[in-house]
Parts: C-alpha cells; structure tokens; sequence
C-alpha cells in the first residue's frame, strides 16, 4: 500500500456560551496549508465572544487504498477536512487526535467519542496534492456480485429423501 503524509497546522475557535450547563465551545476554524513558525496553543486572536488558537501541527495521511473516497471528496464540489480533538485526562486541555480529508473515516470519528470534531474547507493546495495522489495511485476496483445458495433454504443440506440426506 502506498502513503503519503503531509503536515498542515490545525486553528481553532473558543467560542463563549451563554448557557447554565458550560461556558464555550470549541471548534475548528481552518487548516493551514504549511505549519507556521507558532507554538501550538498561541491565541492569533481575541474578542468579547471568541478566542482562535493555533492548536499545532497535525498530519494528513493518504492511502492508496482509500482514493477512491479521496475522489468522492474533492468531486463534492466543497471538499471537506475533518478535525478531532479530545480532552487530555478529563480535563480543559485539548489534544490533536486526528485531521483526515478521508469522509468515511470522518464520519467514523463521530461514533468515535472524540470531544472535539468539525470540518472545515480543505484548502485549494491541499485539495491539488490530494488529487494529484488520486489520479496516481486510484484503481477502479469492478463491484462483483455474490452468488446465492440454491433456493429452497438447504444450506448444504441435501433434501429428505436424497441419497446420504435426513430421513
């Protein structure tokens, strides 16, 4: 299987909450191109409602064998990278788990338990090194349609009556 990785820095937004049972929010703002010469967590910016972080550097892995939701991804029209970030020990810390721009694996960090999951715009570089890699490594793969057993629900089983059958 082929692979490849490239590193891309991850901002995020704090947003307050006017709510008696928590007091903000988190969400991914946008992934950078390139990681930045910034320390993970540095606050870019401030106002009354929000704060946007720089979280840090995470990697986007691509896999030979996952082109063709790569495809279905950047043919959407708005192509999407998806962000996970979970709590470290429980507490308000927040840890990069994950940033993939594959949809099936985005969907499944849902299911996942991660406290943090968004998606975001995939920036134009990235959508073009993604669709390089498709357009070199992408086989269409021919669905092959299974065959059922024999109608009658026998199941290997050879009918009363026939020779080495029940009965």
């Amino acid at each position: 299987m082929t692979e490849a990785i490239r590193e891309v820095g991850v901002v995020l937004r704090r947003r307050a909450l006017d709510n008696p049972w928590i007091d903000h929010s988190w969400s991914p703002l946008n992934v950078l191109e390139e990681v930045p010469a910034t320390a993970p967590w540095t606050v870019l910016s401030r106002g009354p409602d929000a704060t946007i972080y720089y979280a840090g550097p995470a990697s986007i892995e691509l896999f030979s064998s996952d082109t063709a939701a790569y495809r279905d991804n950047l043919a959407d029209g708005a192509p999407r990278i998806w962000v996970a970030l979970r709590r470290q020990d429980g507490g308000d810390e927040l840890e990069l788990t994950k940033v993939t721009a594959d949809p099936t694996e985005g969907e499944a960090m849902f299911e996942s338990g991660c406290d943090v999951i968004g998606t975001v715009p995939m920036p134009p570089e990235i959508a073009a090194w993604i669709a390089a890699f498709v357009d070199e490594f992408h086989v269409e793969r021919v669905f092959h349609k299974r065959k059922r057993d024999r109608a009658g629900g026998h199941r290997g089983r050879r009918p009363p009556g026939e020779e080495g059958g029940p009965g």
